[in-house]
């Protein structure tokens, strides 16, 4: 056992019931590799028994970062969620077990090339909780919708009013679709009624979680941006000074196209495959807007259209436009 001045460095396997720990000294030999029960004081005990612990490194999954900040908070130690994609790429092997794991994440951090990602605080990732949620029963509603169109569409009914409007909706309720239809129509317009009384509660807790946060208050000042993309840029994003550029900023939401160029060939293969999926809809959602309400960047869409450009790349190229536009205005004093 070491007197405690040995530097050491420490890869974490996280699972809900347990985590892997492995340990490393300076020279890369393996100093201890075993479960820990997935309490902070089991963790510390085991790493600290080798040395003085340098760096800490977990692969960033759900429940990862909680353990991180307690780490941090009770045991003082620097601690880094790794990339597992990235983490994944740099292992080069088929073979997956924990310890092998645990020791590739201490490894990379004793190295220092460790594909570090942002540790979110607490709020930031209770927003996040609450803005995925919202989502989720957003995309309830809309499926409880899709059945009801399948609905009428089986028995080759449509309305005359636009679909979904107060007009359209009196229709719906009258309609005659026969005894087993009747009965799911009340079924469907129940479970949409409760729907929009939940998403009208989340939202209200949502207006008074950020009702006081600097962040969101100084993006619904921007133009184009309303609250409920407000609250998905803090959640998700959290801090915008933390990116290097807006490139960087508009690369981290997906609206970076992806390059596709060897040799002679130049190309791009559509949007690079990265980012929180609810961000990039919800920014390609903006981007639509902004083509059809704002005067600069409907002017940038009659240009990129005259060029030939399909709508889908005008849309996302709107998008990241005023996401890099965005990222110098949240970055420049008010």
């Amino acid at each position: 056992m070491s007197d405690g001045i040995v530097p050491v460095f420490v890869g974490l396997d996280y699972h809900s019931s347990s985590v892997q720990v492995c340990v490393l000294d300076q020279a890369g030999k393996t100093l201890g590799n075993r479960a820990c029960v997935n309490e902070v004081e089991a963790i510390r005990g085991f790493a600290e028994k080798f040395g003085l612990v340098r760096g800490v490194a977990v692969e960033a999954c759900s429940g990862a970062s909680d353990l991180a900040e307690e780490l941090v908070q009770q045991c003082g130690w620097y601690v880094s969620l790794a990339h597992p994609g990235y983490v994944a790429a740099m292992k080069q092997s088929p073979d997956k077990h924990d310890k092998g794991d645990a020791e590739v994440v201490a490894d990379l951090c004793r190295l220092g090339y460790l594909p570090r990602v942002w540790l979110a605080p607490r709020c930031v990732r209770e927003l996040r909780s609450l803005v995925r949620y919202r989502q989720q029963l957003v995309d309830e509603r809309r499926n409880t919708k899709l059945r009801i169109t399948a609905l009428l569409r089986e028995r080759r009914l449509m309305g005359t009013a636009n679909r979904w409007t107060k007009r359209w909706m009196q229709w719906f309720e009258s309609a005659d679709l026969g005894e087993h239809g009747n009965w799911i129509r009340q079924r469907h317009l129940a479970n949409l009624q409760r729907l929009s009384t939940e998403i009208r509660e989340v939202e209200n807790r949502l207006e008074a979680a950020t009702r006081d946060d600097p962040v969101v208050n100084r993006l619904l000042e921007q133009p184009g941006l309303g609250p409920v993309t407000a609250w998905v840029l803090r959640a998700e994003i959290g801090r915008f000074d933390r990116f290097r550029n807006g490139k960087k900023l508009a690369r981290f939401c997906g609206l970076s196209p992806c390059n596709a160029s060897s040799g002679k060939r130049q190309s791009d293969s559509g949007l690079i495959r990265a980012s929180n999926p609810q961000l990039r809809a919800t920014l390609i959602e903006l981007g639509q807007r902004l083509r059809r309400c704002d005067p600069t960047y409907r002017a940038m869409s009659q240009r990129m259209k005259l060029a030939g450009k399909p709508g889908s790349v005008i849309t996302a190229a709107v998008a990241n436009r005023y996401m890099r536009r965005l990222f110098h205005r949240m970055n420049t004093a008010a």
